[in-house]
């Protein structure tokens, strides 16, 4: 009687330490270090600079050759190199939709009747990891002005368990594009924004991403993204790995999504439609 008694005592305390599931134990990762902002204080020291005036016009001017050295060459990885400038690229014209007539892209290095100056994509594609967590992710991309770009994502996840019922949690992101690579085959951007995450978290966080697409052969395309949130000292990622099957303004999804809420990581099947407006 014994023995059964403490084996059902073990089976009570393994069953409640579990019984937090995977999105609880993310939204309590990321509010650990909501309160933990340190008070320290600096202290700045006021010193005679009359006797070191020549030294400091040659600091000046020396520091100020190299801030304009790697402004010039920030802006060439960022933005634009002059190598780049005389290339068709550099001038490249958005397409209405991938594939549409011919054997392009997002770009077209020619303005033709396939052309626009304004293009959005909407998609929305099911995750899961097993049949009790699952999620939906919904896409809004947009393309401006050749080079600019605007992306609206929400992601909603869900966790259903016999142990400790359902949990939810939902991340919005808004995220400012430069699409920097232009080509007919291949297109990459990078972009900054804001991201909420809702729920126990609660909280508002600065975010940056990196994108390309690679147009490998009609009517394929293969997709990569990594999405990064900073918040409470800590941080959510989102990668997807996109296998996408063009047809007219439509496409078809199907591949992998990770994420990693705080410290706890998300193994995802992806499958999805998308349409081109």
């Amino acid at each position: 009687m014994k023995h059964i008694t403490l084996f059902l005592i073990t089976i009570i305390f393994s069953v409640s330490s579990y019984s937090q599931g995977k999105i609880k134990e993310a939204e309590e990762s990321l509010k650990k270090s909501k309160n933990t902002s340190s008070n320290s204080q600096t202290q700045t020291t006021y010193a005679n600079n009359n006797s070191t005036s020549d030294g400091n016009f040659l600091t000046d001017v020396v520091g100020g050759l190299f801030v304009q050295l790697f402004a010039y060459t920030a802006y060439g990885i960022a933005i634009e190199s002059p190598f780049e400038t005389t290339h068709q690229a550099s001038n490249a014209y958005l397409t209405k939709y991938p594939y549409k007539n011919t054997d392009k892209g997002n770009f077209s290095y020619n303005w033709d009747e396939d052309s626009e100056i304004f293009t959005t994509s909407i998609s929305t594609r099911y995750i899961f990891e097993t049949n009790r967590l699952y999620g939906n992710h919904l896409n809004a991309d947009m393309r401006f002005f050749k080079r600019m770009g605007l992306e609206l994502d929400y992601l909603q996840l869900w966790e259903n368990s016999p142990n400790f019922g359902k949990n939810a949690l939902a991340i919005y992101t808004a995220l400012a594009k430069y699409n920097r690579v232009r080509t007919e085959r291949f297109n990459g951007y990078w972009g900054l924004g804001a991201a909420y995450i809702d729920g126990d978290v609660d909280a508002l966080g600065f975010t940056y991403g990196l994108g390309a697409e690679w147009f490998f052969g009609k009517p394929f395309s293969l997709e990569c993204n990594f999405n990064q949130v900073l918040v409470n000292d800590n941080t959510v990622n989102k990668f997807n790995g996109l296998l996408n099957y063009h047809r007219k303004q439509y496409k078809f999804i199907g591949g992998y999504e990770h994420l990693k809420i705080g410290n706890v990581g998300f193994s995802n099947v992806s499958l999805g439609v998308g349409i081109s407006l």
